[in-house]
């Protein structure tokens, strides 16, 4: 240890020897998402960066592998950038970064990193109002799970640093922090018993296009045409003003992907929802310099009073989004949601099946289980329509008399409510007030609770046969 602290001691002294006499140096400093607390992403090449005096050298030393210290020029704008490699899962460690000063970070912890964004029903703080509230809060010790809680802000331009700074998962701070990242955390962590990082970048209220950006937004009709142009006094709506300050700060810091839970702001707006999703990943995704994992949740029913079905056709968008963007999933929250709160109260099976796809489709931890089924294909037999679902293999299951929800149309497409029998996986669906089916629908309105389920428990995807899609 000695013979470390005094090879540092020359290192400092030699840098030091670059600052102009006369001139105080430029002192090291690191943006906020680099401080003690911190999780890096495990078994990889995380870049590290930060700005110091130009031409100077800066070294970094991680105490996990002390032995493979790096090193890089503070280029002539006075910005720097490294990367560093990460061992297995583990800590706590130091990080030391050397220039004409010197900064140590400490409680270090290596593992999972997600970024956790959207809109309110991701903001949601477990004081706010969620199921067991007492309980859920004071059970929240979990020190090797960590937060970090962006600041609500906007900017019409790039940010290079934001307001935040990790946080170890106790009760006080758990119950101020996103529930649904919290409930994620919490069962990656029990599953994989590795270090969980979780930053969190969401704003209540508002729309998608705030999170793209503003030049990607700009250079497509499709979704200039379906801008809000409606200001609001809680919440901005200018394209890209997020990603500028909310996004862009993160970046390239090393994800082991996103979870995305929005949608509700652009109910009046769907036909554009679809690419502003494909547009917004694929941002992301070039700007962290990783093609991560995208899971989005369907936004849950609630009694918005829409004339023109929006919110069904957001939940269609999201389900299309998944279809079209390679590495992307979708949870169904179809038997969650609440008519009368927009902010349904079940929000730890949103997280634990946001985790449940991770642990399946990026960990191989769950080989079944954790996938919701959605409506494959319709063929009519016999003047009843007969319907098969993905991800239903041992068979679908309704715990009421009646299915809910399940609607059936004619040639005149005049729909109207329907009868159902469960076949295995497939859905017999009929009414004797249609003749020669063409059309079934499921939930595909604001506010109909679901209560169709796998035998593993996750609701069915709400549908309609006659999307087009």
């Amino acid at each position: 240890m000695k013979i470390i602290i005094k090879a540092l001691s020359i290192f400092l002294a030699c840098c030091s020897s670059f600052a102009i006499k006369g001139q105080p140096p430029v002192r090291l400093h690191l943006p906020s998402i680099f401080s003690d607390h911190m999780v890096l992403q495990q078994q990889s090449s995380v870049p590290v960066w930060g700005w110091g005096e130009a031409g100077t050298t800066v070294k970094i030393v991680g105490s996990w592998l002390p032995q493979d210290t790096v090193c890089t020029k503070v280029d002539d704008c006075g910005h720097w950038m490294v990367k560093i490699p990460t061992t297995r899962y583990g800590g706590p460690y130091t990080l030391h970064i050397l220039s004409n000063d010197r900064i140590e970070l400490k409680d270090i912890m290596l593992g999972e990193v997600w970024l956790c964004s959207g809109q309110s029903n991701m903001e949601w703080a477990p004081n706010n109002g969620i199921q067991n509230q007492k309980e859920e809060i004071e059970a929240a010790n979990h020190p090797s799970i960590r937060f970090f809680s962006l600041s609500k802000q906007g900017s019409k331009y790039l940010q290079e640093d934001c307001h935040a700074r990790w946080e170890k998962c106790t009760p006080e701070v758990m119950q101020w922090r996103s529930a649904v990242a919290y409930f994620f955390g919490k069962q990656l962590q029990k599953k994989l018993n590795v270090p969980i990082g979780l930053i969190v970048s969401a704003w209540g209220g508002t729309p998608a296009e705030v999170w793209v950006p503003r030049d990607t937004i700009m250079n497509h009709r499709k979704i200039t045409e379906n801008l809000i142009h409606e200001t609001y006094p809680w919440w901005p709506v200018e394209p890209g003003v997020l990603y500028n300050s909310m996004i862009y700060p993160l970046m390239p810091y090393d994800i082991a992907g996103t979870i995305w839970y929005q949608g509700e702001s652009n109910r009046d707006n769907p036909s554009s929802y679809c690419l502003l999703m494909e547009k917004l990943i694929e941002s992301w995704r070039k700007g962290f310099n990783k093609d991560f994992p995208f899971y989005i949740v369907q936004i849950a029913p609630f009694g918005y009073g829409s004339t023109n079905n929006g919110p069904a056709l957001v939940r269609e968008a999201q389900e299309l989004v998944v279809r079209k963007v390679p590495n992307t999933e979708l949870v169904v929250t179809v038997d969650v949601g609440d008519v009368r709160n927009i902010h349904p109260a079940r929000k730890a099976e949103v997280g634990t099946r946001l985790a449940n796809l991770a642990l399946g489709k990026e960990y191989k931890v769950l080989e079944q289980g954790y996938e919701s089924p959605f409506f494959m294909q319709m063929s009519v037999e016999k003047g009843k329509a007969l319907l098969s679902f993905s991800h239903a293999t041992t068979g679908l299951v309704c715990p009421d008399k009646e299915i809910r929800g399940l609607m059936i149309a004619g040639d005149d497409g005049h729909f109207v409510p329907a009868q159902a029998r469960i076949k295995g996986n497939h859905l017999i669906v009929s009414s004797p007030e249609v003749k020669r089916p063409v059309s079934v629908r499921y939930c595909f309105d604001d506010a109909t609770i679901g209560n169709l389920f796998n035998r593993e428990g996750l609701p069915v995807a709400p549908f309609r046969t006659d999307s087009g899609k």
